[in-house]
């Protein structure tokens, strides 16, 4: 609190000393030193007290203490650290808007020429007007915002029933200490964009980067430590999220990155030298010199860099950066169906690859779209390839095909109607030759002119569609403009002050205030009865699901405005979500809920005291209006289907998936409390986690079945995915647990052979022209050709497994899946049967 004193009333001069702080002295005369002052001088002196006392900042503070606050209308009202290196206080980020930031004062700068290093409210800007930042007598750091409906925009979250202060250091660091010592927040436990020297970045913190260079607000990049504990860079975009450093390809291990440290802690040391708990260190070009300022910044075009400044200094320069030559290596750059070109003395640049256009003008991260359209993307009448040099696009394959032809790698993007191009290029095998291998795209993402590439794209394009050779070769020549950067705008009226409306307004308010109490006593009264109906209804609900109720706002807030899709279903949309206890989860938003609350949490009751290994875990729910939401924990590698093509879904972990997969299939049909049918088991649907282990997920959205009952009429309409549906759906049949393991059966043979039920699929066997074929009577008839093991067994076996697998095991998990595929729902066996043919044969070895 302001220290505002009386400190002398010296009757010989008439005067009254009032020291506000060190700087300030006010003098009222008074009109004799023997009698009592009168009233009309004693008011202004009681109204300056009065004044003076509700003002709770101060100027260039040290620290502040409770029950103190700094005003955003008084520009000296910071905290400054000892040495005076860093300040802390609001920070101009648009147009009459502000955050509360921490940046460096030396040399001293002013404005936008400040270099902040952390913000408490990036998304959240406050209003130039009577906003403050407060340490409250809770102990609690509060920015307030007077634009704000609420009020509240940011809180530490923290409480003190001793005294307690809040310092800046000389680190840069923001802290919240109570009188003995113990720390209760601080701003390095939540870096934003910036690491500063001696600040660790751990398993729970990370950076996230500024959107652009003239908006402090949350990025697309993002600066963590994975779960295999490597320190990682990912573009985390509205609809996609991909790893680009360490550079995806390669293995960690080959690049010296050390998996097996769960400490998970990088720090940055005032001389230059960085180093991490994966193994990952680095020294700045300036390594050594202590007297000098220094920052790790991820920047908002996805470079991770190390600035240096000599004090005294106003410039920065770059001493180390993460990705140096290849930008365009950073994913995220220029969007879906585009292109990143650099050239060193423009930078980097966007362009559509031939026979797309921008979707919005300026904005590359948009990406592009066709300026053509297909009847049927099938239709081999209407399409035609077109080569394109030099470019490269990374990720999104659709079932590499390894050591083929040119023309059976076309003939694949052909038949997939959904391939937006492939591409085609040699590699060396371990014998010293080279093989060329098929990448067909279904996804045209993370593109890249790169003159060095010595492979060659194809896109499908209409077969009227003509390009010039400019268009498809110099691809090094765009002269693309960059994206417009727009200055953060968030403006507040600035009201004039008059008496009379003023007043009028007063009396406006206090009638309609009276008003609103009478009607409000009166609904009390009336739904008095009808709300404590529903509240105990509602307690008998949430007591018997066991898990936490989340309101659609929290939700909302946790996804980011749903903002991250993560996958989709018949069922609803996925999104990942960061929750208020800093878990990631998976948020599912169910699209076809149309029933009431308490059958929602009826069933969702019964999901949520499945507990098994090898099924996924519900968390929580939202029912709230018409909205039903599922809140799961989140798997880090996502689905079976995203991995099926990954060289890391070796051998053993797909025979550990089989296994796992039946084992919770196993458990919902025989040991839970209620007989629960998945009817929808296909490969989007198991997911993995961190080891690759299955979890089996949407299990309880189709039918919650009775256990005494083997058939339910309630089974009214077809469910599933095509290809992965078992004959009794569409033949009439009653439906017992054993469709499930049909499913089960179909999604094992296409983890084993690569080939998906759900497209058309053609045979390339070598000798033999192309000629459709059906997944489970082309699988029997392989396996019924006598004293071929060996041989018709690499036939089958997904060509990604290079022919590593155990040969005996696999041809165990091929004929138990035939087995589970039987047209006859009888001759199938059970999901724990299935469990026990499969350790049976594995504890034999």
């Amino acid at each position: 609190m302001t220290n505002l004193s009386i400190l002398d009333a010296v009757p010989s001069t008439n005067c009254i000393y009032l020291v506000l702080g060190e700087i300030h002295c006010t003098h009222l005369l008074l009109p004799s030193p023997m009698a009592p002052p009168p009233f009309s001088l004693l008011l202004p002196l009681f109204v300056f007290l009065f004044l003076q006392s509700c003002r709770l900042s101060t100027s260039a503070l040290p620290s502040l203490a409770k029950s103190a606050s700094l005003s955003v209308e008084n520009p000296a009202d910071v905290l400054v650290s000892p040495s005076g290196a860093f300040s802390a206080g609001f920070f101009l980020v648009g147009n009459n808007a502000y955050g509360f930031a921490v940046w460096f004062s030396q040399p001293p700068c002013s404005g936008t020429d400040c270099t902040p290093v952390w913000m408490a409210n990036r998304q959240a800007p406050v209003n130039g007007r009577r906003s403050t930042f407060s340490l409250l007598d809770s102990g609690n750091l509060v920015l307030t915002d007077a634009g704000h409906a609420g009020g509240e925009v940011w809180s530490s979250g923290t409480s003190s029933p001793s005294a307690a202060q809040l310092r800046l250091n000389d680190t840069g660091n923001l802290v919240l200490a109570d009188d003995s010592g113990v720390v209760l927040w601080q701003s390095f436990d939540s870096p934003t964009d910036t690491l500063l020297p001696q600040q660790p970045l751990t398993r729970n913190t990370f950076l996230i980067s500024a959107r652009s260079r003239y908006n402090c607000s949350t990025g697309f990049y993002k600066l963590y430590f994975d779960n295999d504990n490597v320190l990682r860079l990912v573009f985390d975009g509205p609809s996609i999220s991909s790893v680009y450093w360490p550079f995806p390809w390669a293995q960690s291990s080959q690049l010296g990155r050390f998996l097996y440290n769960s400490s998970r802690i990088a720090v940055l040391d005032p001389l230059g030298r960085f180093q991490s708990s994966d193994n990952y260190s680095f020294s700045t070009s300036d390594y050594g010199i202590a007297a000098i300022q220094r920052r790790m910044t991820l920047d908002f075009d996805g470079n991770l860099r190390v600035y240096s400044r000599e004090l005294g200094s106003t410039s920065w320069t770059v001493t180390w950066e993460a990705i140096s030559g290849i930008p365009c290596f950073i994913h995220g750059v220029c969007g879906n169906n585009s292109l990143c070109s650099y050239d060193p003395a423009k930078g980097r640049r966007c362009s559509c690859v031939p026979g797309y256009v921008p979707k919005v003008l300026g904005d590359w991260s948009a990406g592009c779209v066709p300026n053509f359209t297909f009847s049927d993307g099938c239709v081999a009448d209407e399409i035609r390839f077109v080569k394109l040099l030099y470019i490269d696009f990374y990720g999104y394959d659709y079932n590499t095909i390894y050591n083929t032809t040119l023309e059976k790698c076309r003939q694949t993007c052909l038949s997939l109607c959904n391939c937006r191009g492939f591409q085609y290029s040699g590699s060396l095998s371990d014998s010293g030759s080279t093989t060329f291998n098929c990448f067909p795209k279904i996804e045209l993402l993370n593109g890249h002119n790169l003159p060095s590439f010595t492979g060659e794209f194809f896109i499908k394009v209409p077969k009227n569609k003509t390009f010039t050779e400019d268009q498809l070769v110099k691809r090094t020549q765009y002269t693309c403009s960059p994206a417009t950067e727009v200055i953060l705008d968030r403006t507040y009226a600035k009201k004039g002050k008059n008496g009379a409306v003023s007043f009028m307004l007063w009396f406006a308010c206090v009638v309609g205030g009276i008003e609103i109490v009478v009607v409000f006593l009166v609904w009390f009264f009336l739904i008095r009865n009808q709300q404590d109906v529903t509240s105990v209804h509602q307690s008998y609900l949430l007591a018997a699901t066991g898990f936490k109720r989340f309101t659609y706002d929290e939700l909302k807030k946790a996804t980011r405005n749903f903002s991250q899709e993560i996958g989709r279903g018949a069922g609803g949309i996925v999104y990942k979500a960061l929750l208020a206890d800093d878990r990631v989860a998976a948020v599912k938003v169910l699209s076809n809920a149309t029933t009431g609350e308490a059958d929602f949490l009826a069933e969702a009751s019964t999901i949520g005291r499945v507990n098994h290994m090898n099924l996924i875990e519900m968390w929580g729910y939202c029912a709230e209006g018409k909205h039903r939401l599922l809140v799961y924990e989140f798997m880090e590698h996502g689905s079976l289907a995203q991995n099926l093509s990954s060289p890391e879904l070796h051998w053993k972990r797909r025979f550990d998936i089989a296994v796992g997969t039946a084992k919770g299939l196993a458990y919902l049909h025989e040991e839970c409390l209620e007989w629960v049918l998945h009817c929808d088991v296909k490969p989007q649907n198991i997911l993995l986690d961190s080891d690759y282990q299955p979890k089996v997920a949407d299990f309880g959205l189709s039918k919650l079945m009775d256990r005494g009952k083997v058939t339910n009429s309630d089974f009214s309409r077809i469910r599933g995915t095509r290809g992965y549906m078992a004959p009794e759906w569409v033949s009439n049949l009653s439906i017992t647990s054993k469709v499930d393991v049909y499913s089960y059966g179909i999604v094992m043979l296409e983890m084993v052979t690569g080939i998906s039920p759900t497209t058309s699929v053609h045979s390339l066997e070598s000798g033999g022209d192309a000629k459709q074929i059906r997944l489970i009577p082309w699988a029997r008839s392989k396996m019924m050709e006598p004293g071929r093991t060996g041989s018709r067994l690499q036939e089958m076996v997904d060509p990604v497994l290079k022919r590593d697998y155990d040969l005996k095991k696999m041809e165990i998990l091929i004929e138990v899946a035939l087995k589970c595929v039987e047209e006859d729902k009888d001759a199938r066996p059970t999901m724990s049967q299935v469990v026990e043919m499969l350790l049976r044969h594995e504890n034999n070895d």
